[in-house]
């Protein structure tokens, strides 16, 4: 019965699945293995889920879990990461200016530490509430918003983005310089 719920849920849930696999594996085919295996492993463990709980946090769990295992797989096997293959991967648009944004993003991204990372695209491009993002996560929802603000403010820095205070943008010390 579970089993039956939970293929249900994940055929409809592929599409968010694959847009999270590619941003944080950052690499098309290991994405399209993360969303396979992702897939696998919920109908395997349907049993796991309890019923009344989120199953799209659940779901969620699973590629992070995944994905934490693949990179430290990789780091004990030495692999690295052809930036030329990465940049590859990313779409393409008409717009140069678009295009050069996402790509400035998709390296700012990869400057993030994990943890940082993880949060951001859980929040900002899946759309998942800080206390979704912290069950997915394992971790309380405070470290959910610290993880966010400090990534926020470090993609802001490597972005040239103005900083952010409590109340809004601080303005540029130039700007509120007199005329000469």
């Amino acid at each position: 019965m579970a089993g039956a719920f939970i293929l249900r849920k994940n055929l409809t849930l592929t599409a968010g699945a694959r847009h999270y696999a590619r941003a944080l594996t950052r690499n098309a085919d290991r994405a399209d293995n993360l969303v396979q295996e992702t897939l696998t492993r919920a109908i395997d463990k349907a049993h796991l889920w309890q019923t009344g709980t989120d199953i799209r946090a659940w779901l969620f769990t699973i590629p992070c879990t995944i994905n934490v295992n693949m990179v430290r797989r990789a780091i004990r096997d030495e692999a690295g990461i052809d930036i030329q293959q990465i940049s590859a991967s990313l779409v393409a648009t008409t717009d140069p200016t678009a295009s050069r944004q996402l790509y400035e993003l998709d390296r700012a991204l990869a400057c993030l530490c994990d943890e940082q990372r993880q949060v951001i695209l859980l929040v900002g491009l899946e759309g998942m509430s800080y206390e979704d993002t912290a069950a997915i996560l394992s971790v309380p929802v405070g470290t959910v918003r610290s993880r966010l603000s400090r990534g926020r403010d470090m993609l802001r820095s490597l972005l040239d983005m103005p900083n952010r205070g409590r109340h809004g943008p601080v303005e540029d010390d130039n700007r509120l310089a007199p005329a000469a």
